[in-house]
């Protein structure tokens, strides 16, 4: 009996990287998991080494998309207790005046407009229930900023402010509302960026690496699971020491 038995968990991104790795855990701790994503199967990594529960293809830039994707996961799964908020793309690493505008509304839509309409689609179903919990993967970045990454970075401090609003809406009806905010992470993404960028990010780190995924994948279960009781509107910083506030 894992610590999230008998629970049902969301994870958007849930194909690849980060989202692989934390769905993989919750499973692996006792919950049934949906994975959203686009073309979640096609996107699956056969080497996760598990199987989720339910997967279905969802544009969580697109609300009907997302509805019918919670829909569909409850039909499968039953009520959902637990999202977590990962999707999410990196964009081209271009100074703000060479930044395509077509690329600075996909970062915005999917990484923080993607964050609103799942909590919205959630908080429908789950308000008066009395318990709940979200996780959304923001960034580092989203608190220090970043050079060449101005979309993503504001995506992410959006993603902040987003998830201590939402926290503070909520904070008597048992739904907790937090955010992680990694470090550099070697995840697929690393194929947007280049090398000096990636480098730069390393540079930053005291413990002079990366996060892995399974480290987050390991913060975000504790958060979504029942020792986190009054912790809510927080944003968990895993950054190698980088972030001291």
């Amino acid at each position: 009996m894992g610590i999230h038995s008998g629970k049902v968990a969301i994870v958007t991104g849930g194909a690849r990287g980060i989202g692989q790795a934390v769905a993989r855990r919750l499973q692996a701790d006792g919950a049934r998991v949906a994975i959203w994503d686009l073309t979640a199967s096609a996107h699956m990594d056969p080497s996760a080494g598990y199987t989720p529960d339910f997967s279905f293809d969802v544009d969580v830039s697109d609300f009907a998309s997302v509805e019918a994707g919670y829909d569909a996961t409850v039909e499968a799964l039953g009520p959902i207790d637990i999202l977590v908020n990962n999707a999410g793309i990196n964009g081209p690493v271009n100074d703000v005046q060479d930044y395509p505008l077509e690329a600075w509304d996909r970062v915005l839509a999917i990484d923080l407009t993607g964050v609103f309409y799942c909590t919205r689609v959630a908080l429908a179903d789950w308000v008066g229930r009395g318990s709940g919990r979200i996780v959304n993967i923001a960034s580092i970045a989203g608190k220090e900023g970043g050079a060449g990454i101005a979309a993503y970075a504001a995506a992410k401090a959006g993603v902040i402010g987003f998830t201590k609003s939402v926290a503070r809406e909520l904070s008597t009806s048992g739904i907790l509302v937090n955010a992680i905010a990694p470090a550099i992470t070697e995840t697929a993404l690393f194929e947007e960026m280049t090398p000096e960028h990636i480098a730069a990010g390393k540079s930053k780190i005291p413990m002079g690496r990366p996060v892995n995924v399974e480290e987050i994948a390991s913060l975000a279960t504790w958060i979504a699971g029942p020792d986190c009781t009054f912790t809510t509107g927080f944003v968990f910083d895993i950054s190698g020491g980088r972030a001291t506030y």
